[in-house]
């Protein structure tokens, strides 16, 4: 896995990248109760607002961590919001990306340096 620091993970699936939000920053949020995730086929560039998360304390924008397609979105997280606190680093997911530049990846950040970036 890859961090950002805008605290979302990273995970390589085959030629695709799913992109979620690490659990320090579902804590920070408190309780979701709303998420608007992008359309499918979107081109975005590293950086671009893709979706929106709303929880009880604050709403927060999601940024494409690398330049590629949206390809895929998680569509149980739109119709249960709180499975974004209740297991942010796996079922949560929000999008999968097909990515320009896999190689993009390697100026993100591993589990280790992030967990020195939260401290």
């Amino acid at each position: 896995m890859k961090y950002t620091e805008e605290h979302e993970w990273l995970e390589i699936d085959g030629d695709l990248v799913v992109v979620g939000i690490t659990e320090h920053a579902s804590t920070q949020l408190g309780d979701v109760v709303f998420v608007e995730l992008p359309e499918i086929e979107t081109q975005v560039a590293k950086g671009d607002e893709v979706c929106v998360i709303e929880s009880v304390k604050a709403a927060s924008d999601i940024l494409a961590p690398l330049e590629g397609e949206i390809v895929q979105v998680n569509d149980k997280i739109v119709a249960n919001p709180a499975l974004v606190n209740e297991d942010p680093m796996g079922a949560a997911w929000f999008f999968k990306m097909k990515v320009d530049d896999l190689s993009a990846l390697d100026d993100l950040m591993d589990e280790d340096e992030y967990k020195d970036f939260i401290e």
